[in-house]
């Protein structure tokens, strides 16, 4: 029998790391407080009636030529090298991975974030990824930022997990997502898929994810409360199937509850096998 393939799919920000990924060198290295560049960034959304997510991408952009800062993929990978993230993470991955092979299941990782790709990309986990859907930018011919190429928002992201659905690892492509598909075809079916997500941008996709059959998890930082009760009111509303910790470390709620899960998937697969045998 084939092996089932589950996806575990994670928001980035406050979902494996402590904050946004901005905070953890690059605001600083242009002279700002973290709550001058975000009010400056809302600023611009708000008083443009524009996009949050290409707000703070022209700010990145705008104060780093102010400040002689050059932009190039290379940098950022070395301020997203120094974003820090919550416990268990880095060996997250390599556990959850060795419980599936133990009990008959392929796990693959994805990133689906509105932070950005270049940034996730200098973190230590970056190679766990199959794909990491994120926000970037497009480079000249001597490789310097000059304009947003993808502006991941809460709606976009929805429009990822139809393509991890469908095995399909093209930012770009708008033709393949769209055409139809039998469900016995689709390469990673929602009841397979396991959501990660701590805010208001995964709120969609923890819905859809739930809404097909899949498993949404909303997790908070304990010393948050207002996490917490986001997290909570996400559970008490049915938009997720599980709250729990930021914390990774095997043994922990949010790996028990995820091991669970694959022996769940795993379970409902061989009988799905089973009966279309007989």
């Amino acid at each position: 029998m084939k092996h089932p393939i589950v996806a575990l799919v994670y928001d980035f920000d406050g979902t494996l790391s402590p904050g946004n990924m901005q905070e953890f060198g690059f605001i600083q290295a242009i002279g700002k407080s973290i709550p001058q560049f975000w009010e400056q960034s809302d600023s611009i959304a708000k008083g443009q009636d524009a996009s949050n997510i290409l707000s703070y991408m022209k700010l990145m952009f705008d104060e780093a030529q102010k400040n002689g800062m050059r932009l190039r993929k290379s940098d950022f990978r070395r301020f997203g090298s120094q974003v820090e993230l919550y416990p268990g993470v880095r060996e997250w991955f390599s556990a959850v991975n060795d419980y599936g092979n133990r009990h008959g299941v392929v796990v693959e990782h994805y990133i689906n974030s509105s932070g950005l790709s270049e940034m996730i990309e200098g973190t230590p986990i970056a190679s766990e990824f199959k794909k990491i859907f994120a926000s970037s930018f497009l480079y000249d011919e001597c490789g310097e930022a000059i304009w947003p190429g993808v502006a991941v928002d809460y709606t976009a992201k929805t429009q990822f997990l139809f393509k991890i659905n469908k095995g399909i690892l093209s930012v770009r492509d708008n033709k393949l997502v769209n055409e139809s598909q039998a469900e016995d075809k689709k390469r990673i079916p929602f009841p397979h898929m396991i959501y990660f997500g701590d805010g208001d941008t995964d709120v969609p996709c923890m819905k859809i994810v739930k809404m097909f059959g899949g498993h949404s998890i909303a997790v908070y930082n304990p010393e948050n409360e207002t996490k917490h009760a986001k997290a909570a009111t996400l559970l008490k509303q049915e938009r997720v199937n599980f709250v729990t910790p930021t914390d990774y470390r095997v043994g922990g709620r949010t790996y028990e509850i995820v091991t669970s899960l694959i022996d769940f998937i795993a379970a409902d697969s061989k009988l799905h096998a089973l009966s279309k045998k007989h």
